[in-house]
């Protein structure tokens, strides 16, 4: 197995074989993100991706049963790349029961509703979107590269196609003069697609991006512990979904998890009760990181 650069995934494939079908991301353009920078985007041939996958069935045997496919957006791959993979990955891996990987509203969109059913077909079960926001000035100001429709649409294809959707939102991405429209924009993407999982970040500005050179320069107001928190609460408020709700990234104030909406009173207590804590309790909201 061969892997360059940093490989990120996320939290809930910890336990999942990493084979790294592409380098970088094709967007790349996120002012708020510190990922593939300087990393020019490609695919890797599908035969380097078998050997890999023949190197890891030597190593672990027949036992793998989940498997992640980054870098960003492996989605974009054409259909038939990823329909050999997927094909030749349960051959390898009799045990397969999940397969899944990147894939933004944006490039999710250029495959047709065939194709994802194809793919769903054989093996692609699950798709990690970073929505971001359902806010369309935030979506423009952080350059996403996609609108709240095209989110929707990109959502409902998924769903369409019976794979599980797994959407992420970035709270306090709008910073202090968007937080309320950021949140109740969001929930309403969120409601519209009715995604499977949904998880929750919170914005911490990094070195090297644009978004915080706006921050350095006093052009973007970052939220503090208790506005990140009101804006968290406001979001969940508006959310009606019958998916779960994880906060799953260190970089949360709150870890509200659950299922949505029978958990949705005990996740807004507890935020009500951290709330009542002073900020100088929470981290710096410079502090953390990927």
């Amino acid at each position: 197995m061969r892997y360059e650069g940093l490989v990120y995934r996320p939290p809930s494939e910890a336990n999942s074989l990493l084979i790294q079908c592409t380098i970088g991301c094709p967007h790349n353009k996120c002012t708020f993100c510190p990922m593939y920078k300087g990393t020019v985007f490609r695919i890797r041939p599908v035969e380097e991706l078998k050997e890999d996958l023949r190197s890891a069935r030597e190593y672990y045997g027949d036992k793998i049963e989940t498997i992640f496919l980054p870098d960003g957006n492996t989605i974009l791959m054409k259909t038939e790349q990823l329909l050999e993979i997927l094909a030749f990955a349960r051959e390898m891996f009799p045990r397969l029961s999940r397969v899944t990987s990147y894939g933004s509203a944006r490039f999710i969109n250029l495959k047709p509703a065939a194709d994802l059913q194809l793919l769903r077909e054989a093996g692609l079960t699950r798709i990690h979107s970073g929505m971001e926001s359902g806010d369309d000035p935030v979506l423009a100001g952080i350059r996403k590269g996609a609108t709240a429709a095209e989110i929707i649409a990109a959502g409902l294809k998924v769903k369409a196609a019976g794979m599980e959707l797994s959407e992420y939102v970035l709270i306090g991405i709008g910073g202090r003069g968007r937080s309320c429209e950021h949140a109740a924009a969001s929930a309403a993407v969120l409601n519209a697609i009715n995604p499977d999982f949904i998880r929750l970040r919170t914005y911490i500005p990094i070195p090297g991006t644009p978004l915080y050179e706006d921050y350095r320069q006093g052009r973007f107001d970052l939220l503090s512990p208790h506005e990140a928190l009101r804006e968290t609460a406001m979001f969940i408020e508006h959310l009606d979904v019958t998916g779960q709700l994880f906060s799953d990234h260190n970089s949360n104030y709150a870890y509200v998890n659950g299922r949505l909406p029978m958990d949705k009173q005990a996740m807004l207590a507890g935020i009500d009760k951290l709330l009542a804590m002073p900020e100088a309790a929470f981290r710096s909201p410079e502090a953390g990181g990927l």
